[in-house]
């Protein structure tokens, strides 16, 4: 899938899924909000909002509040490809997510997962 087609994604598709993978390996869609709200910024309020707007993958991003500065230290590989070797910030914002949520699935504690 190109870029552009992840970035035009709905959140309202990708957020359900995101949990689902989540859940079904015994973890919690707060959990899993936690995750997201780590990264981004965005508050339980913020995150319903962009839900409720039906905003697309790439506006949420770009418009969150404030991406967490360690978000950069977040390292490995997700769908075959090196997170570090990702060119475009958007696109490696949105794979940092991806990972974060496949370790979370995997059992990972929290703080363990979530660096300062």
């Amino acid at each position: 899938m190109n870029e552009q087609a992840v970035y035009a994604m709905k959140l309202t598709k990708v957020y359900p899924l995101l949990v689902a993978k989540a859940e079904r390996k015994g973890r919690t869609q707060q959990e899993a909000d936690a995750v997201i709200r780590w990264l981004t910024g965005y508050d339980s309020a913020g995150l319903a909002a962009q839900l409720e707007r039906n905003v697309d993958y790439g506006t949420f991003f770009r418009e969150a509040p404030r991406l967490n500065p360690a978000w950069q230290q977040i390292t490995g590989t997700i769908c075959g490809c090196r997170i570090e070797a990702i060119q475009d910030p958007l696109m490696r914002q949105i794979r940092v997510l991806d990972k974060l949520i496949d370790q979370l699935a995997k059992g990972k504690p929290l703080e363990k997962l979530l660096p300062e």
